[in-house]
């Protein structure tokens, strides 16, 4: 529950802040939709969650760019199967690499550009239904903390931009390199310096 629940959420909030600085146009647009649902004089609550629905799409996009999970929890399938005319043999370790199905032209248009208006027309899901995207896994093994994630991700990055502004160290570029593994991570940790921008300062109390 910790290491597959906290990690992996952590990993995805610090690569959506990572693209959300280096697209300030959807640093404005989310920043907009918190002060709207939210009120600069409030905080965020979990209520609010269900409202933001570009955060949502956000969210969305960042699991597709920078899936957590690249090639998901491995496969074994109990009998000889063929898939895509491959023979599959019985007690294989399957691994699906979804982070190239997230990544690939024929699908998607402009795969490695951050766009989350792509999520806009709640086409995609992340029900497992649909092969072309799938951040979560599908079937049987599929990822049993999905609402957990998505609670605990939409909470975070809608608390930080709606209580700071952001930007990075005088003289630092922002790296958007990943490191490959089990669970995907950045590269190059972010570090952000916050500023308050709520009107009430006991709100960070």
């Amino acid at each position: 529950m910790v290491v597959g629940g906290t990690d992996t959420t952590a990993n995805t909030v610090e690569f959506a802040m990572a693209e959300i600085m280096h697209k300030p146009n959807v640093l404005r647009k989310l920043q907009q939709e918190v002060d709207t649902v939210v009120g600069k004089d409030n905080i965020v609550e979990e209520s609010h969650i269900q409202q933001l629905q570009y955060l949502y799409a956000v969210m969305k996009e960042v699991l597709r760019i920078h899936s957590t999970a690249p090639f998901l929890v491995p496969h074994c399938p109990s009998e000889t199967c063929t898939v895509g005319g491959y023979t599959v043999p019985k007690g294989s370790r399957v691994f699906i690499n979804v982070w190239a199905t997230h990544r690939d032209p024929s699908i998607w248009e402009n795969p490695t550009e951050f766009r989350p208006e792509r999520f806009l027309d709640n086409k995609w899901d992340y029900s497992g239904n649909d092969f072309n995207y799938f951040p979560f896994g599908s079937g049987r093994r599929m990822c049993l903390g999905i609402v957990m994630a998505e609670r605990m991700f939409m909470y975070s990055v809608a608390s930080l931009i709606h209580s700071f502004d952001w930007k990075l160290p005088e003289g630092e570029t922002l790296d958007l390199t990943e490191k490959l593994g089990v669970i995907l991570k950045k590269k190059m940790p972010l570090v952000a310096i916050p500023t308050p921008r709520l009107f009430n300062p006991t709100l960070y109390e």
